[in-house]
């Protein structure tokens, strides 16, 4: 991705040198300056209020004024590349720009039917969701049910919930799959590819890399991603976990290797972030299980305020070792595994091997009672 830039129009002058002792007709033309071509967004969103929306593209954000909810913007792009679109209150909306014009048409009403026409990057966006459509509406009913579930403690539905959860997850990998195979050159592909760092083990994802066209992998883009699944290498299923220290609550050193001998479930999360405080007694509940057989839970947090952490740690009721180095986002174990969202977690064996990822609610029972037997 590449920072955008106003496209200046520019006239074309022609120069008329008239030299003593020339003709009188004779002329020097310089050569007309093109300008180059870029990108056009057109948006137009019923009942928008805001003075202003965001877009962002390559790294960099641009604040767009709206008038009777329609606005414009251009810019220009040196290859596909996504951008973000939101009023920082009620909608976001992704889509790509590749120097084409771009219209958005959607109402506030209605955030989860937005309209985007583009260039051909945003036409491979536009068929891979019609083909996901399906999956995704079954999948946010099944969250609404299972908030409903968990508030009122129905185990059974949980459980019956998480195993649906699950099964749809595997259609839209599938799906996306699908769609790899029949668009290697797409940049919607590289970026779907980038995007499975939370769910998918690094061999897969870097498999999957390599089925894409080699221009496509050369280019800045592809480059960005091939950086990110090396980073990703490090929290593949078989590798070692590094030997972090950081500080716990009372600010004493711990250091992941005094954890040996025992299956750690290394936890990031912080008392920011809503879906981890949601998951929180799930963890809590296996902690409570399975730690008599040898488990145990150390927290990494991603905050930045020591007294938002430790009340957060009180409230939830957490008592399993946690620690910090109250850099947020910047956590450098966190950092190191590229971790690119949280609750995220690894659960480690006795010898300090990754065995599996991102286990949460009763995927984590179930994997513990595998390897506790």
């Amino acid at each position: 991705n590449f920072n955008i830039y106003t496209i200046m129009k520019q006239k074309i002058i022609l120069l008329s040198l008239m030299g003593l002792g020339l003709c009188a007709g004779a002329q020097q033309k310089k050569k007309a300056v093109v300008p180059k071509v870029g990108y056009t967004v057109d948006g137009y969103i019923e009942g928008l209020k805001t003075p202003y929306i965001y877009l962002s593209v390559g790294g960099k954000r641009d604040s767009v004024p709206v008038k009777d909810g329609k606005f414009t913007y251009k810019g220009r792009v040196d290859e596909p590349s996504g951008a973000y679109l939101t009023d920082q209150a009620s909608f976001g909306e992704m889509f790509y720009v590749e120097n084409a014009p771009v219209t958005i048409r959607g109402k506030v009403t209605e955030l989860n039917d937005f309209k985007v026409t583009g260039g051909k990057t945003q036409q491979e966006e536009n068929a891979l969701k019609a083909s996901t459509k399906s999956v995704n509406t079954k999948t946010s009913q099944l969250y609404k049910d299972y908030d409903v579930a968990e508030k009122a403690k129905d185990s059974a539905a949980v459980e019956r919930i998480e195993k649906e959860l699950k099964q749809l997850d595997a259609e839209e990998h599938q799906l996306i799959k699908t769609f790899l195979s029949s668009h290697p050159k797409s940049y919607v592909s590289l970026n779907k590819i980038k995007g499975m760092g939370y769910s998918v083990d690094y061999s897969e994802i870097e498999q999957l890399f390599q089925s894409l066209d080699a221009g496509l992998r050369n280019s800045a883009a592809g480059k960005k991603v091939e950086a990110t699944i090396a980073v990703l290498k490090r929290g593949g299923n078989g590798q070692k976990m590094i030997d972090f220290t950081q500080n716990d609550l009372s600010g004493k050193p711990v250091n992941f290797s005094s954890f040996k001998g025992k299956y750690v479930l290394v936890d990031f999360w912080a008392s920011w972030c809503g879906p981890c405080r949601a998951e929180n007694p799930n963890v809590l509940k296996a902690y409570q299980k399975f730690s008599p057989k040898g488990f145990t839970v150390l927290g990494v947090s991603l905050d930045d305020s020591a007294e938002k952490w430790k009340k957060a740690v009180e409230d939830d009721k957490m008592p399993w070792t946690q620690v910090s180095d109250l850099k947020g986002w910047k956590n450098e174990v966190s950092t190191y595994y590229g971790i690119q969202g949280i609750p995220s977690n690894y659960l480690v064996d006795p010898n300090g091997v990754i065995v599996a990822r991102n286990l949460r609610g009763v995927a984590l029972e179930r994997k513990l009672q595998e390897v506790l037997k």
